[in-house]
């Protein structure tokens, strides 16, 4: 399986790319302290002095990189001048002061390329292009999110920048649990297993909030335990919400329980061994997901929960909603994050719910061309993906659902869900009855599952749910006569809605395997 490139080895990438007349280098990431470190040990390398620009400080002596022979208007051999040089702040100062100096050296502008607007900044940095083309001189620029003009762009080499790996994050926890035992004497309660459990845990976050979580839990009780890994996951669910357009289920809270759906769990048992070494040594690829459509309420996100469960693995969630923003370029990059957040992690699930108002705008150019885009880059990832991220995608509505994805090959296998039968429609009650603190031998199931018929899994729960709320008010026990009321009040989506199920059946007969 093909692994992240570690920090060593995208240093080696930046240090060929310039060395080999690169001119612009674009690195997408807001790690600037890892950045900073990278090119730092980069230009020490090929022994080149290196300079960092921004808006507030303008441009400085990178400090603990190369001692050229500086004229005075740098630095003297051995000595570090963090002031800004010159009058540099503005971009296009900045711009005409790099050409106009003599040496070869690495340029660190950050946040630049919203000033790319301007024409007259657009064509200094063209022309800085066209010289550093033939001197091994070079720019870097960096930012969340970096576009750059086309004619720009052509001189340009966007260099990947995936989240720390594990051996990284190894690294730093060390070094974390080494200076605070140092300084604050935490005790340190951790068996082998116990701490690649937690570096697995602080994975698909950046080292800075890899350290911040871990100081949380640590000095707290000034103790590092096993059970600070749960802590570390409650932050790490925060963090990665709050950072992103995905919500995270760690595998620990993950109590999905999924009433049926045996087709589906047989394929599941054998899917797995497709993220075994046996199968990484015949050079077998992991699945790479399915598509889960069918009727509303019928158990497609809980399939997803259960699939991580079952598999053990953590749970991402695409939210559509946060995907697209109203600035250009930004949901493409949200899309990228979220695609390099659940490589980050893997082995994972990645849930893409309801896919279809995802990429809704394909047969049209109403956004753009933006939702044609984002379904371009998704059916490139998905053929070529390396990483074991099980894409679970689910859709209510069969006919939107663009036609790629359902040719063979694109997911490994197309599920259509349809009402649940009899024997799920009572392992689904007891599922909820219990759920609830209610012991259904004392019920006539028998009955309770005749009368369901034709009813959604959300629809039966909602039957629970409801009978309870009757039962509290009329200060009585649940019984089956309360629930078979609430049954005959209730008007399932087979019924106010007959016309609609009757054509998904239609279109998926034939088609789909059942979930079933």
């Amino acid at each position: 399986m093909q692994h992240s490139p570690s920090s060593k080895e995208i240093q080696t990438l930046i240090q060929t790319l310039i060395q080999s007349f690169h001119p612009i280098l674009v690195i997408e990431t807001v790690e600037e302290e890892r950045v900073q470190g990278l090119l730092q040990a980069a230009t020490q390398a090929m022994a080149l002095p290196m300079f960092e620009w921004s808006r507030t400080k303008g441009l400085t002596r990178s400090p603990g990189t190369f001692d050229a022979p500086w004229t005075n208007e740098y630095a003297p051999p051995g000595t570090i001048k963090p002031t800004t040089i010159g009058n540099t702040a503005e971009s296009l100062a900045v711009l005409q002061h790099i050409e106009s100096m003599t040496l070869k050296a690495v340029f660190w502008l950050k946040d630049f390329t919203q000033n790319l607007e301007d024409p007259a900044i657009a064509r200094q940095l063209r022309e800085l292009a066209q010289k550093f083309s033939l001197t091994r001189s070079a720019i870097v620029l960096t930012g969340n999110l970096v576009p750059l003009p086309q004619d720009i762009a052509h001189d340009a080499v966007y260099v990947d920048f995936p989240l720390p790996t594990r051996d990284e994050l190894t690294q730093s926890v060390k070094d974390i649990i080494r200076t605070f035992t140092a300084k604050y004497r935490i005790q340190v309660e951790l068996q082998p297993e116990e701490m690649k459990t937690l570096v697995h845990a602080l994975s698909g976050m950046t080292l800075k909030q890899a350290r911040q979580v871990l100081a949380y839990a640590a000095l707290g009780d000034l103790k590092l335990t096993a059970a600070d890994i749960k802590q570390v996951l409650h932050r790490k669910a925060q963090v990665i919400r709050n950072d992103g357009v995905l919500e995270y289920l760690p595998t620990l809270e993950n109590t999905a329980e999924l009433g049926g759906f045996n087709g589906l769990k047989r394929w599941l048992t054998r899917a797995e061994v497709g993220f075994s070494a046996q199968a990484r040594a015949l050079n077998l690829s992991a699945p790479k997901g399915i598509l889960i459509v069918g009727i509303q309420g019928c158990g497609k996100s809980l399939a997803a929960k259960a699939i991580a469960r079952a598999w053990n693995m953590p749970l991402l969630k695409l939210d559509a909603g946060r995907l697209y923003n109203k600035y250009i370029g930004e949901s493409e990059s949200n899309f990228r994050q979220a695609i390099r957040l659940a490589e980050s992690m893997a082995p994972s699930v990645l849930w893409i719910d309801e896919i279809e108002k995802s990429f809704s705008g394909t047969q049209n150019e109403t956004d753009g061309g933006l939702s044609q885009r984002l379904f371009g880059f998704f059916l490139t990832w998905m053929q070529e993906k390396t990483q074991e991220v099980f894409v679970v995608a689910t859709a209510n509505d069969i006919s939107q659902i663009p036609s790629e994805f359902l040719r063979k090959g694109r997911f490994d296998e197309v599920f259509f869900v349809d009402l649940p039968l009899k024997t799920e429609r009572e392992t689904i009650l007891n599922i909820h009855l219990k759920k609830h603190r209610q012991d259904p031998d004392l019920l006539d199931l028998a009955a309770l599952v005749d009368a369901t018929d034709g009813f959604s899994g959300a629809e039966l729960e909602q039957v629970v749910i409801t009978g309870l709320y009757s039962a509290l008010y009329l200060e009585k026990p649940l019984d089956t006569d309360l629930l078979l009321k609430e049954i005959s009040q209730m008007i399932p989506l087979s019924v106010s809605r007959k016309e609609h199920l009757e054509d998904l059946r239609a279109i998926a007969q034939d088609r789909f395997v059942s979930v079933h």
